[in-house]
């Protein structure tokens, strides 16, 4: 299918461009470098935090690669009328994390598959009633979730910093040590990010987990013994339901906000996407987009539950890059597609990465989730903050967080009404919805 819409200035190649090979590979290795490890980090943190075993989180790992890979095809190709045709990469979703390990604290893995499964739908819903609930979830309204978000977040970064579960076990948590490896992959990040070179900036976090790696290899803290009883000459094959599956209303509803939320940042994405690739921001073609690319976040999300991964999203990240190569072509996206979900196929690059110390991870995260919540802050502060919106502001982020610092203050209800609320991005999320709507102040 060709398209006579006009190039965006910049642009080098449009959405239905086919590039040269070359001039492809390299685009698509850009988008890989600044995925990678966004990618496969929530798997990561999810595995430490429920103390999984080598073998399980380097599952987790590899189905992250694998389904992400799955989901970008989708979006680009557009099948049907899901996915939105742009280029626009999926990866399994930060804003989930949270409610995931609480999730899994009570009932594990099944329970978590179970929850993110029949949450699913509420973005389907979503992406064909979209323009009603906007006078709902309100820029301010997402703006506090994607706040609570990155706030929340911050905590488990810095457990990974110190250490992450093992080392509270074995109180050597915030060693000297451990704080060593997690601040050179911090200033590292942060030095890299400000350097002129723009494949530098992009490859960042990359860039510093592998210096932390091989600093915290020389200190003596990868067991790489731990992979002669792994067999790596097979394929990871994708398997549904491998972990079995199981149900909890309360747990489908604390899931089921982050879905809303991650709607709207989809729509987000898509609209910046399609205005860096010359593409209406308005009318029919542009609502089919949306509602294309939100109706194949929350079928990719389905898939990916029933196959051992967690919610996918669409990415940022590769907006940036696109502004940067001049490259929109969603044909670039068919070989990242590739590109990850062959990585998924192979066990060794899952257990690797599972090998990966926590203060590694925690150097990378912990700017990572700070720059979640300042995405939030922006989101925040471009709306007209008066006496209204300061009171949502301010009821939502102090019961979100609330929960969050002291979360004993739920222990006298009942456990289905605990695991909801125990989450500060559901409760603090409710709460700016409600308080939204309710609160009326006259001037």
């Amino acid at each position: 299918m060709e398209d006579n819409t006009p190039k965006s200035k910049g642009l080098i190649y449009g959405i239905y461009d086919r590039p040269p090979l070359s001039d492809t590979l390299f685009a698509a290795v850009q988008h890989l470098l600044a995925i990678f490890v966004a990618i496969i980090t929530p798997a990561l943190i999810i595995g430490k935090a429920m103390n999984l075993d080598l073998d399980r989180t380097g599952f987790l790992v590899s189905m992250s690669l694998f389904m992400s890979g799955f989901a970008t095809f989708v979006q680009c190709r557009r099948i049907g009328r899901v996915g939105c045709g742009l280029l626009c990469v999926q990866g399994t979703s930060f804003s989930f994390i949270g409610p995931i390990i609480a999730i899994g604290n009570v009932g594990g893995l099944p329970l978590i598959y179970g929850a993110c499964m029949l949450g699913a739908p509420v973005e389907v819903i979503v992406s064909f009633t979209f323009k009603y609930l906007r006078k709902v979830i309100t820029p301010l309204v997402s703006g506090i979730v994607v706040m609570l978000i990155g706030l929340s977040l911050i905590k488990v970064g810095v457990i990974s910093c110190g250490g992450g579960n093992a080392a509270m076990a074995n109180h050597t948590f915030g060693s000297p040590r451990n704080l060593l490896v997690a601040g050179v992959v911090l200033f590292s990040v942060i030095g890299f990010n400000c350097l002129r070179n723009k494949y530098m900036r992009m490859s960042s976090i990359f860039i510093g987990i592998l210096i932390g790696y091989a600093l915290s290899y020389f200190l003596g803290m990868v067991d790489v013994s731990a992979l002669e009883t792994q067999n790596l000459s097979q394929f990871n094959i994708p398997m549904p339901f491998k972990y079995g599956v199981s149900f909890n209303v309360s747990s489908v509803i604390a899931v089921g906000l982050v879905y809303l939320v991650t709607a709207i940042e989809a729509t987000g994405d898509i609209t910046a996407n399609s205005m860096i690739s010359g593409e209406p921001i308005e009318g029919d073609k542009y609502i089919k987009r949306v509602s294309g690319g939100v109706l194949a976040d929350g079928c990719n999300s389905f898939i990916a539950s029933m196959f051992g991964s967690f919610p996918n999203s669409i990415f940022a990240q590769n907006n940036g890059i696109i502004q940067l190569t001049g490259v929109a072509s969603r044909y670039v996206g068919y070989f990242i597609a590739g590109m990850l979900a062959l990585l998924g196929l192979f066990p060794v690059v899952g257990m690797v990465f599972s090998l990966m110390p926590s203060p590694v991870l925690g150097g990378a995260t912990l700017l990572m989730f700070g720059t979640v919540a300042a995405a939030g802050v922006r989101i925040v502060s471009s709306q007209n903050i008066d006496r209204k919106a300061t009171l949502v502001l301010a009821v939502s982020l102090s019961l979100g967080l609330g929960v969050e610092l002291m979360p004993d203050i739920l222990s006298f209800l009942p456990a289905d009404i605990r695991s909801i609320f125990a989450s500060g991005i559901t409760t603090g999320g409710l709460t700016a919805i409600f308080s939204n709507l309710l609160i009326r102040i006259k001037d």
